[in-house]
């Protein structure tokens, strides 16, 4: 009897877990990520010139600038007004689209990247970004291509490109899209605590670290909403670091006992809007122009860093409100066993 009831305590409590709602409000709550920002869009459509003009004067970018692309950067009508994220109801207005020219690949030959300095105020050490993604009706996926995410730390042009990082100069984590739409973070992290030998950890023979990919598929010719967090480490020698992925309002992914730093002065730094296919050569390359478009960007924020134990303990991880669940349901269960 009481064999049987635990398993309908777990069967719930994963029932619960599969069919809950994490939409970015809610997990910028769960974790008291206090601090937040939306990034303005423009009443009407714009051309590519007053779009840039827009962007630069209105969404705090690093340098005052767009590093790439600018030029394939144009604020638009949605192209899917009909068809918006599962579950969310539609909304108006122009979305940002990014232009990815017939043979393009790196930031270099298509797409666009910039940096935004969101809070240079305080140190935040925990951050949540999500925005809404579309991807053209039949867009062809290649062998994959970046997409907008989080860095931090005082090196500006640092963790990407090849450019790994060290524990003390930066970090970044982008989503990416590989083949068939499947769905991933992409990091810069120092290989530290055994990270390559990790479940749901590639480190690719390249550049970067893939964290847990396939764990979800973005969808072409219909809106999807991403949610990316990352917790850092702390203290600092420690590898205790969060990272969370949530697709369409549903944790997908969880990875923990990361090292994003060994000195504290690596904090998130705000919005790093990379996008492009590729890769660095030409078996990345989009065959024909193709487009993703962006709308409703959110950042939240916290000064608290993760307070997961590091990776030389246990690392898994009882989600807030199963373990809630788990209990409330223990409470009224066990009495009607004794």
């Amino acid at each position: 009897m009481l064999a049987i009831a635990l398993y309908g305590l777990v069967l719930l409590a994963s029932t619960s877990l599969a069919s809950s709602s994490d939409s970015p409000a809610s997990v910028a709550a769960q974790y008291s990520l206090t601090t937040s920002t939306s990034f303005p869009f423009p009443a009407a459509t714009q051309t590519s010139s007053d779009t840039q003009s827009f962007i630069i004067s209105r969404w705090s970018l690093s340098k005052g600038r767009i590093q790439d692309g600018g030029e394939d950067l144009a604020f638009v009508d949605d192209p899917f007004p009909n068809i918006p994220v599962p579950g969310s109801s539609a909304t108006s207005g122009p979305v940002l689209q990014v232009t990815y020219p017939a043979g393009s690949y790196s930031k270099d030959t298509g797409g666009a990247q910039f940096i935004n300095l969101w809070n240079t105020s305080t140190p935040l050490q925990s951050a949540l970004v999500s925005y809404e993604i579309a991807f053209d009706s039949g867009f062809n996926w290649v062998q994959g291509g970046k997409l907008p995410g989080l860095r931090g730390g005082p090196d500006a042009v640092g963790c990407s490109g090849g450019k790994v990082p060290n524990g003390t100069d930066c970090f970044s984590v982008r989503m990416m899209w590989r083949r068939n739409g499947a769905g991933e973070a992409y990091a810069y992290l120092p290989f530290a605590n055994q990270l390559c030998d990790k479940s749901g950890i590639t480190c690719n023979s390249d550049f970067g670290t893939s964290v847990e990919r396939g764990s979800f598929a973005f969808a072409s010719g219909q809106w999807n909403r991403v949610s990316l967090l990352v917790q850092l480490n702390n203290p600092a020698n420690s590898a205790n670091g969060v990272i969370r992925i949530y697709y369409n309002d549903q944790l997908v992914a969880t990875q923990q006992g990361l090292r994003f730093r060994s000195g504290l002065g690596v904090n998130v730094g705000g919005l790093y809007f990379s996008t492009f296919f590729g890769g660095n050569d030409t078996s990345w390359s989009t065959p024909q122009t193709t487009h993703t478009y962006f709308r409703n960007i959110g950042l939240w924020g916290s000064t608290a860093p993760s307070t997961a134990r590091s990776a030389a303990g246990p690392t898994m991880l009882v989600e807030r409100r199963t373990l809630e669940l788990c209990v409330a349901l223990f409470s009224i269960i066990i009495p009607q066993l004794l």
